[in-house]
This record gives structure tokens, sequence and C-alpha cells, in this order.
């Protein structure tokens, strides 16, 4: 995510990358979405996400990831704290979904925004808070892995779990408290929470479960014998489903390449890392 300041609207640009040009004995190549463009949303249909569990927290090891300071956004310049106890704050919390979900952090991992975590722009990453919905009562305790949000008044972007079970998430915003946990007061991480998950830059609920028919939108192409080369190229290197399916709009036919359906958070981020291997581009997640 990194800049957290696009909110709501329905993820409609990801769905159709349209290849420039007519159909030619070489196909042009497919045009790069405008990032900047597309809006921030929730899955199509509603998810109740509200029995997640949420992260044990543990003193886990800060790198230079994410880290870096001071660092300026927008022309404003931040820094990042050196110590976390004692932090407590009152303000607007936002959140994020797909616009992020299944992209790099800002420590490098991969969002997830079926799991319980947050972007902040100065607690070290990772940390780990309770945030209190001022409004209500809930509480709730998330794992911080990225910046942001980078608006005014707002002081932290929760995941779209993390913000439904505060009881926001079709609000938009909310007035909170954000107290972070001391990592001197936390349990040290171990070895076995460590392998696998934190070495291949997946969180530790990289294993959650998502939404049916959640799929990897490789692109949309006006030309079918290049979408198929597109397909073949990418099954011949992953594990999962690749499939060309036809879509009409105004009047045009494109071919979408997807992967899926894709089950599992893990399964998702090796994805799309087995497609930008391939220099194939930055594939979308999307929902049917």
């Amino acid at each position: 995510m990194f800049q957290c300041n696009m909110r709501r609207g329905v993820l409609l640009a990801a769905l159709f990358l349209v290849a420039c040009g007519a159909p030619q004995p070489k196909p042009a190549k497919q045009a790069e979405p405008d990032f900047g463009s597309v809006k921030d949303s929730g899955p199509t249909a509603p998810v109740d996400m509200l029995a997640t569990p949420e992260p044990t927290p543990v003193r886990e090891p800060i790198g230079s990831a994410g880290n870096k300071s001071p660092y300026k956004v927008n022309g404003v310049t931040y820094r990042v704290r050196d110590k976390v106890g004692g932090y407590k704050e009152r303000g607007q919390a936002s959140w994020y979904g797909t616009k992020f979900h299944g992209r790099r952090t800002a420590n490098g991992e991969i969002y997830n925004m079926y799991a319980m975590s947050a972007a902040h722009k100065t607690l070290p990453l990772p940390s780990y808070a309770k945030v209190t919905n001022l409004d209500n009562g809930r509480s709730i305790i998330v794992r911080v892995n990225d910046r942001g949000p980078f608006v005014h008044g707002r002081i932290i972007d929760l995941s779209y779990t993390a913000a439904q079970k505060l009881g926001y998430v079709d609000k938009g915003i909310a007035r909170v408290e954000v107290e972070a946990l001391d990592p001197a007061s936390l349990p040290p991480v171990t070895e076995t929470l460590l392998a696998g998950d934190v070495k291949s830059g997946l969180p530790q609920d990289a294993s959650i479960k998502l939404p049916d028919n959640t799929f990897l939108q490789v692109g949309a192409y006006s030309n079918a014998a290049q979408a198929e080369k597109v397909r073949t190229q990418l099954a011949a290197g992953i594990d999962y489903p690749v499939s060309v399916s036809p879509v009409t709009r105004s009047g045009k036919t494109f071919y979408r390449v997807r992967i899926g359906p894709i089950s599992q958070q893990r399964a998702l981020a090796n994805a799309r890392e087995a497609v930008q291997k391939s220099q194939l581009g930055d594939p979308q997640v999307v929902y049917e």
C-alpha cells in the first residue's frame, strides 16, 4: 500500500487490462494499468470475518525494511519512533482493501486484507497495537506491518477484517484510540514462529482462507492467440489453474488470462511471485 489516501469505490479498472490496438500478426503489448486511478474497496460481496482470530503479540526483530527514518511523503517528513512503549493517540482510523490486497507492504510482506493488520506512519515495523473504536467501545489487537495513512487527521489504516471487527467497515472511518504494545512486555518470537513465514516475506496468518472465486488476473487481450500464449507460459511454471475466458464489452471481445480460483493467501502470494518472475506484469486480485 504505502500510500493509503485512496478510499472506497469498486475495483473495476483492474478487471479489464486491455492490450492496445486491433489484432495484428504481432499483438501489441498489454497496456499497464494506472494504479493511481484505481479505487479502493472491500470484496464485491461482503465477507463475514468477525470470527477471525487476533494475532498473538510477540517481540519481533525490527529490521531495516520499512523503517527508514526520517522519510518524506507528499512533502511531509516523518520519523519512525525509537520507543514504542507509552505511545497512545486518538484520531481517525480508515481502512484499505482490494487495491492493495496481494501487494507488498512497507516492510516487504504481502498485504492481506483478511488478516488483522494495520498501517501506521511512525511505529516501527513490525509492531503490535491495541485499537479501540471510541464510538462503540470495541477493541482489537493488530500487527502493524505497513506505512500510512498519509491523510491529515488519520492516525491508522486497518485491514478490511480489522475494520469489520471494529464495526466501521461500512462507514469508512471511525474515531479510535491507538495504544502500542511495549515490546519489552511481550514474549520473544521463537524459531518455530519464524520458520517459513517471516523468511518468505509472509505474515504468520498467510494460510488464511480467501473468499470463494478469488482470482489473479494477469491481463485481458484483444487477441485470443496472445492470451493463449500467456496462459501456456504461466501453466508451465506454476501449479495453479490458468484459464482464458472471453468477455464482451462495448461490442468488443477481450480474452482474460486468470489464475485460480485461489483459496489460500499463501497460494495467492506464490502465484503473484511466479507471474512477476515471468515478467508478465503485476496481476490484479479479482472476485467473481
